[in-house]
């Protein structure tokens, strides 16, 4: 097999050689911009302003299109890959969608997702004015109403709220950002601690593996140029950087990298791998530990690396004090601690053969520094201390040294760049208790999914809540009870829907006012993709069109179909409205600099973050007798630096260590509170602590280097904050038996997986992409054929019922061996649908529903199915399915982490065949039974109140968007 690899390799290099020569010999080059790719069919960019083409559909007539092409990024998913829209210069309409070669991230390539864009633009169902509520909550009948009249009553109340500082009834939840800051900076300018994000029920459990290592939340992989690429991946490599990082991992593959996936599903991603580990769901962790304890036991990890970076002198001082403190104490140590974690005792949890587990480990210790690795969603986010499967994962590489190396793993925030905006308003000096509850000191980020049980707690109520790409009543566990808060006017006063498309929360909002998707908006954003830093810039691609033909457009609702707005745009405009006269002082953070006393617009918005923001850029726009701003707009991207390298290893200025301390362990501080120095950004210092002070360095071997922003400047092995935030047990890697492991269930139960989603699928945004509907438009059950027999399942499309803790749901039975037995599957991003008394909807993909309740018990039954249709668009009429799923996640109770405050989606389910009575579809739901499940993982928790070692509610190192000040981190007296 070795051979046969290498001969394939061989052959495939010689293709590759072949083609360029032939390209060469045609006089011909491969593209040539930042994506540096073998691909010679992209545009070049001299011809940007006037490209033609042949119209397909005319063939054998020649008919010629003529286009000018303009940059903007996918909005699809987290990847922000470089989009061209090709705006035809006739009718100024976009035509199409293709990749753009001048973006560094995606290099021209795209998934299904990006050219989809062009189905989003012209969906016939969009939102195309603001609309406000007629009758009561969920009655389903609106009011088109002006922007002035949306603006001018929004504005009022919550001015009024602030006046009255009921600061913390204000909330803004956003799911997928698409931009770095901009709405945080938005809510800071008000005095608001009202930032809500989908982190929680997306990658916290990831986050907190990372942050407690590193001090830096996210991984940064450079699988190009990997050995070994290890992978735990469900989510990760279908939406999360999916083209990106496919096009790197295929890469290597082709230089003869070997890829390892544990996935209990079989996924696009594990086709591709070398070794595919299908593990009992939650056991994870303990496969990591087998593998980290072969590299220890085998002597195959890098002993100066991690003499040098763990920060073991605190462990020894802390957890054995006994010992002599040198690193040879530290290395029989670190063998006794991970003895027990043999390959037998894996293969006992995962239900991996032990001997396959060690062939892994064989193949991981041979990668060396060249070990890249990734774990976001997927196992992490769906099991009871899920976060320490990314923990033991970082520990892999950390054993290896393949931290910042070439083919490694890099701390995201040395890959990404955030440039600085025209304004910076002061973090705000209230804490909002319903995001940040006490009982979640740790939280990795906002406990966004207990919202509506918070608030059912009396903690607090919201007077205006937004929601911006985001759909929390179908994305979140426990919908249901959602429903409930949100059509309860003594809860939420005000609900505000900022959407392009009608989703199943909008329908319960107070006002829909509709936003621009990727091509009519403007963000920026950054994102760790390779060993490089780049800048992207979304942006309203009619609009920079009309301004390259020499056209002046100040709002881009000028361009936009209907009255689609944007959100910066709309935003600037509020807080005017909010703050008229400045009084509040928040005019002051939206006004112009150049033009004091005036507005802030887009263009000098960005202008100014490109003139003086991003380094390198002045001087690039300038060799081509362009501004910056006019540079990002005819290109979409540049990137700032390459090769980073390992950032800890830099020493730290002399001048920077004027008035400075160091501690007993080698951190180097300030000695009094003073601000970051600039050349520490790309590190992601940590916050000041309760002195103010800074951490500037640690001391290694006697030389002051930056290292990482953990609270010892080391790589954390022994974590000091969850040992002294109540949880010392859980101080080193280790292994959490998750709440569905064997112990835990019932002889009759299952695991249901329902983390994944397919690579062409959007979450919630999927329902108004026509391409994307009829790739794939249900979710069946997987189920094993040794499954499917037991339980008399005969054949796919039989209908199963699955019972979850609150309900239960009914859906096809998918029969496949893709799925382990005893494990069940089914995807998160199908199942939409309607009421039957709402009168918008986006008729390609959602179902129309009968949705009833009798107090807590709510049920859900279709009335009809998707169909063809007349509308503006005659693709609709050739709508050949029907099946549109089921929303399993309404049936699904919340299961908050005690420490990441991750909600663990696995859920224990019994699998029976469906009973004569049900339907495909059909959901029933106890929002009591909800409650009690609430309350019984909320008692799992340990809160501030009781463990903190300061009095205050969570450490200040840990990362929190918008962090507030003053204070506000003090545990209020009771």
């Amino acid at each position: 097999m070795t051979s046969r690899r290498a001969r394939n390799l061989d052959e495939r290099a010689e293709r590759v050689s072949a083609a360029r020569k032939a390209v060469e010999e045609r006089g011909e080059t491969f593209y040539q911009g930042p994506s540096k790719i073998h691909l010679a069919a992209f545009p070049p960019k001299e011809r940007w302003d006037d490209w033609v083409e042949l119209d397909s559909r005319s063939w054998p007539k020649r008919v010629e299109h003529r286009y000018m092409l303009v940059p903007t990024t996918c909005f699809n998913c987290e990847s922000a890959c470089g989009l061209l829209a090709y705006v035809d210069r006739d009718t100024m309409k976009v035509r199409k969608f293709e990749g753009n070669p001048e973006h560094p991230g995606s290099r021209g390539r795209n998934c299904a997702k990006g050219p989809a864009t062009i189905n989003q633009v012209t969906d016939p169902d969009r939102i195309l004015y603001p609309l406000k509520r007629v009758g009561p909550r969920g009655a389903g009948t609106w009011e088109r109403v002006s922007w002035d009249d949306a603006l001018d009553a929004l504005a009022a109340r919550l001015r009024k709220a602030l006046v009255e500082n009921r600061q913390n009834e204000i909330m803004v939840h956003l799911g997928r950002p698409g931009e770095d800051g901009f709405t945080e900076r938005v809510l800071a300018s008000w005095g608001v601690d009202g930032h809500n994000s989908h982190t929680n029920v997306c990658s916290s459990g990831g986050r907190t593996g990372f942050q407690f290592w590193m001090g830096i939340d996210r991984p940064s992989p450079d699988h190009a140029n990997a050995k070994v690429i290890y992978l735990i991946s469900s989510h990760l490599e279908t939406g999360h950087y999916f083209n990106p990082h496919a096009q790197r991992i295929t890469e290597a593959r082709a230089k003869g990298a070997k890829v390892i996936v544990l996935d209990t599903r079989l996924s696009n991603t594990a086709t591709h791998a070398d070794h595919w580990l299908s593990p009992q769901p939650g056991s994870e962790a303990a496969i990591n530990l087998a593998v980290c304890r072969h590299l220890i036991t085998t002597g195959a990890y890098d002993r100066e690396f991690v003499r040098r970076w763990w920060n073991w002198q605190e462990y020894l001082a802390a957890c054995a004090p006994a010992l002599e403190p040198t690193f040879e104490s530290f290395e029989a140590e670190l063998a006794r601690v991970y003895d027990e974690f043999t390959f037998d005792y894996a293969a006992a949890e995962s239900g991996i053969d032990a001997g396959t587990l060690r062939e892994v480990a064989e193949t991981v210790a041979e990668a060396g520094t060249r070990f890249s690795a990734h774990c976001w969603r997927s196992a992490a986010a769906a099991n009871l201390g899920g976060w320490q499967v990314s923990r033991t994962l970082v520990m892999i590489s950390a054993l290896l040294g393949a931290i910042g190396t070439e083919g490694g793993t890099f701390p995201n925030a040395w890959n990404k760049f955030v440039p600085k905006p025209i304004h910076t308003p002061p973090h705000p000096g209230v804490w909002q208790d319903l995001t940040w509850p006490l009982e979640f000191p740790l939280a990795q980020n906002e406990m966004s999914f207990l919202l509506p049980h918070l608030i059912k707690d009396g903690r607090g109520k919201l007077d205006t809540y937004f929601t911006r790409v985001y759909n929390p009543v179908w994305t979140n566990p426990d919908g249901l009870s959602w429903m409930e808060v949100l059509t309860d006017e003594d809860k939420v006063g005000n609900f505000v829907a900022l959407t392009p498309t009608w989703n199943e929360s909008a329908y319960l909002a107070d006002w829909v006012l509709p936003m621009g998707h990727s091509s009519e908006r403007h963000d920026t954003h950054s994102y760790e993709q390779y060993d490089g830093q780049w800048v992207g810039f979304r942006q309203p691609v009619l609009r920079a069109a009309r301004q390259r033909m020499g056209e002046t457009v100040t709002d881009s609702r000028e361009i936009n179909p209907g009255e689609v707005w944007e959100e910066n745009e709309f935003w600037i405009e509020l807080s005017w409205r909010i703050d008229p006269d400045g009084s509040l002082g928040i005019r002051q953070y939206h006004e112009s600099k150049s033009e004091p006393g005036t507005k802030l617009s887009v263009d000098e918005y960005y202008g100014w973050m490109f003139e003086n923001s991003v380094p390198g850029l002045p001087e690039k726009a300038a060799e081509e007798g362009l501004t910056p701003l006019e540079y990002m707009r005819r290109y979409g991207a540049f990137e700032i630096a390459r090769d980073i390298g390992a950032l800890h290893e830099h020493p730290v200025p002399a001048d920077e260590l004027d008035d400075t301390v160091t501690t007993g362990f080698g951190r180097v501080y300030t000695a009094t509170a003073k601000p970051a120095s600039p050349n520490i950004v790309p590190i992601a210092a940590p916050d000041p602590d309760s002195r103010g002070r800074r951490a500037v360095g640690v001391e290694v071997d006697g030389q002051i280097l930056r290292g990482f922003p953990t609270p010892s400047g080391k790589l954390e092995f022994w974590s000091s904050t969850l040992a002294d935030w109540g949880w010392p047990e859980q101080a080193l890697p280790g292994y959490i038996k998750s709440h569905v492991h064997p112990e835990a269930m019932a002889p009759d139960q299952m695991v249901l997986l329902s983390t994944f989603r397919l690579p062409t699928q959007i979450h919630t945004r999927s329902a108004n992409a026509k391409w994307l509907d009829e790739l794939a438009h249900t979710n069946p059950v997987w189920i094993h054929p040794s499954d499917a027999g037991r339980l008399g399942v005969e054949r796919t499309g039989d209908l199963v019922r699955v019972t979850t803790d609150i309900g239960y749901f009914v859906a096809k039975a998918w029969i496949t061996e893709g799925i382990r037995p005893g494990v069940v599957a089914c995807s998160h991003h199908m199942g939409r649908w309607r009421p039957q008394q709402q009168e918008g909807g986006v008729s390609g993909m959602m179902a129309t529903v009968d949705l009833a309740h009798d107090g807590s018990q709510w049920s859900m039954h279709k009335l009809r199915s998707v169909h063809p249709h007349e509308s503006s668009d005659p693709d609709t009429q050739r709508i050949w399915w029907s099946d549109t799923g089921v929303h399993q996640n309404l049936t699904f109770p919340v299961h908050p982490d005690p420490i990441s405050g991750m909600h663990c989606w696995h859920q224990a389910v019994r699998v029976t065949r469906a009973d004569a009575s049900d339907k495909a579809g059909d959901i029933s739901v106890d929002t009591a039974r909800a409650r009690e499940v609430y309350q019984d993982w909320l008692a799992r928790t340990r809160a501030a109140a009781d463990v903190s070692p300061n009095g205050e509610r969570r450490p200040r190192w840990l990362m929190r968007p918008l962090k507030p000040g003053g204070d506000t981190f003090a545990i209020p007296s009771q």
